[in-house]
């Protein structure tokens, strides 16, 4: 059996994919890999630090490196996961050569995935509570300061927030329980539907505002002052961090999607489809925020004060933190299915009764980030002004992100790994645009050293540049 170890659940394979599932449509693997890459970060982040590094000048450094980082990780996790046909719980154990130890990166994964939901479904509940208040119309007549009170409220009721994040998980859980086909895909390319449509519709809205040129010029004009102003160096490194960062790539989220397709396209077509609607949702997240709310700050607090101002401004803001809820419900839903594989494959029990018992788990490990705001907000574990979001964020983005990524890459390209003959056999099956031989180097020497530095910088920047 070559140089796989040819392990399987002790049930009949029949069974066993009986069990676990598949997508039904290419349009659904797209869609729901999109989904798990989509999330806060692009329609939070990308826009402000865009904004922060000079706008057009920063986006285009943002797709560079987007395509020479991002792209080749996330092909050798589609191929992992396809080879396979399994999670990161059991992919490596498939695939490595008898009597290496590759397989023992399944536990970095599987904690990588639950670190993110303790701290994804907190914020995600901040989402269904805004669309409460913004349908009720809570934030009507309010200035900033009232916008800012109630968000600090929010933030200091923890039996308010552990219900919403509650109510998160069990919706999330709720879509993985009805199964790969009717649950995680057909409610996941509804999601991404509408957040697609709503993104539209919402930037119209915004453009169309008068005074809106303002905030059009700040974010997409090129402004090479402020790279001079910021240096070269710190710029680049925003920009390769938001490209590596923004699609979850090294904890095993998307190689399980990989897992479900089947071999009629090459991967690295399908690479590209993701990432194309990930910076898509990015660059339009900007073109809703930045004429809508120019000069503003801190998204919680301002933009329902920039809604109070526009015409039928409790629509607006209503559907705004509906496709907030999407993108970020998206990434939990994905999450959560790999969660739910990873022990299918590990435990070989039924999917639904991992789903009864993981939906209170999860519950349970999200609270630590809701008390960290208030009943435990005195462990600053970086210094005042953090907590344990932060804490939990960073193991999972300066760690687990990028030494997982390492994993992979060095899985795919590596003699003592699954090596390239095989990964490239793997990512060029089926039809499409085929990975590039002639970057076996840059794959297998270069990157790895590009995300070692990455993952250094984010060190430096969390603990040596205040």
């Amino acid at each position: 059996m070559s140089t796989r170890r040819g392990l399987a659940p002790p049930l009949s394979i029949g069974v066993y994919f009986l069990e676990r599932g598949n997508f039904s449509t290419r349009l659904g693997f797209i869609l729901v890999s999109a989904g798990c890459a989509i999330g806060l970060g692009n329609v939070w982040r990308f826009p402000y630090i865009t904004g922060m590094y000079g706008g057009a000048s920063f986006v285009l450094i943002y797709l560079v490196f987007l395509a020479i980082l991002g792209l080749p990780i996330m092909v050798a996790e589609f191929a992992v996961g396809r080879a396979s046909v399994r999670s990161a719980a059991m992919s490596f154990d498939v695939l490595e050569p008898r009597g290496t130890k590759w397989h023992l990166y399944k536990y970095g994964a599987i904690a990588g995935n639950l670190l993110l939901m303790m701290f994804y479904t907190t914020i995600s509940g901040w989402m269904l509570y805004y669309i409460y208040l913004m349908v009720s119309g809570r934030f009507e007549g309010m200035d900033a300061a009232g916008v800012g009170q109630v968000f600090g409220a929010l933030l200091a009721d923890p039996a308010t927030m552990a219900g919403y994040m509650a109510l998160t998980v069990a919706l999330c859980g709720g879509v993985c329980y009805l199964g790969v086909q009717a649950g995680v895909e057909r409610i996941t390319k509804l999601m991404m539907t509408c957040l697609l449509v709503l993104m539209v519709i919402l930037a119209v809205n915004s453009v169309l505002l008068p005074g809106s040129e303002a905030g059009l010029s700040y974010y997409l004009m090129p402004d090479f002052g402020k790279i001079e102003e910021h240096g070269l160096r710190e710029v680049i490194f925003a920009a390769m961090g938001q490209a590596f960062f923004t699609l979850s790539l090294g904890i095993g989220a998307l190689a399980v999607f990989g897992s479900y397709i089947g071999k009629a396209k090459r991967l690295t077509g399908e690479a590209i489809w993701v990432i194309v609607l990930d910076t898509f949702v990015a660059i339009m997240a900007g073109l809703i925020i930045f004429p809508a709310c120019f000069a503003y700050g801190l998204l919680f607090v301002a933009l329902p004060n920039v809604f109070n101002h526009m015409a039928f401004g409790r629509l607006w803001g209503t559907l705004f933190f509906l496709f907030m809820a999407f993108a970020s419900m998206s990434t939990i839903i994905a999450v959560f299915e790999n969660l739910i594989v990873c022990f299918f494959e590990l435990l070989h029990v039924d999917r639904h009764k991992i789903i009864r018992v993981g939906i209170p788990v999860m519950i349970v490990l999200s609270l630590p980030c809701v008390l960290g705001f208030n009943v435990w907000s005195g462990f600053t574990p970086f210094g005042p002004g953090t907590g344990v979001l932060d804490l939990e964020d960073f193991f999972v983005s300066y760690n687990l992100l990028p030494l997982g990524s390492l994993v992979y890459l060095a899985f795919c390209t590596s003699r003592y790994g699954w090596g390239w003959e095989n990964f490239l056999r793997e990512a060029d099956t089926g039809r499409g645009i085929a990975f590039p031989r002639w970057i076996r180097f840059y794959v297998t020497y270069l990157l790895p050293l590009i995300v070692l530095v990455i993952f250094l910088n984010g060190y430096y920047a969390l603990f040596f540049s205040k």
